[in-house]
């Protein structure tokens, strides 16, 4: 007898961690990463200097190999008014998400944007390709895949109103 082994996209999102070991250490997870950036964007959003990436990008990641676009990114005026906002700004946002559980996998999928820039940016691989910002990239695919939010998570609640059970809405809780 033959075996349907097609997965429906619905049924890829469908999995429960809630009361398990693995559900409580992704809510660890979700909560020091939420921390981290939470802590980070807020930083950049309420230190004495306005938060400035310009000098980063033009000249901080003359290792990476898209060195030229992030020269290019920095020599703009108006794309670095938009870098310097969405940067402090994103990551309070990101680090708000995860530390309430609410919107996880939206959250995650800009945590993970952001990180993969800052690997590309920084480029550190004198000893390798794997650093921090890889693995800050790892942890918001994790816990984006996962549906962190519903462990002990604004997610698991709001994922059990009727809004929640829509495919948009699991596209970006959990």
């Amino acid at each position: 007898m033959a075996t349907d082994a097609s997965v429906r996209p619905r049924e890829l999102l469908d999995f429960d961690l809630g009361n398990t070991a693995a559900g409580y250490w992704v809510a660890v997870l979700r909560v020091v990463t939420g921390y981290w950036f939470l802590q980070s964007g807020l930083g950049k959003l309420l230190a004495a200097e306005p938060f400035d990436a310009t000098g980063w990008l033009v000249n901080g990641t003359q290792g990476s190999p898209v060195h030229g676009f992030f020269a290019w990114v920095g020599g703009t005026p108006w794309l670095m008014e938009v870098v310097n906002v969405a940067v402090p700004v994103g990551e309070t946002l990101i680090g708000l998400g995860l530390l309430l559980g609410a919107l996880v996998r939206l959250a995650s999928l800009f945590g993970a944007f952001l990180m993969t820039w800052f690997y590309l940016g920084n480029a550190e691989w004198g000893h390798g390709l794997v650093n921090g910002d890889l693995f800050g990239l790892l942890l918001f695919v994790t816990l984006g895949l996962l549906g962190a939010g519903r462990v002990l998570g604004v997610d698991a609640y709001l994922e059990r109103m009727e809004f929640g059970r829509t495919r948009a809405a699991k596209a970006v809780l959990g």
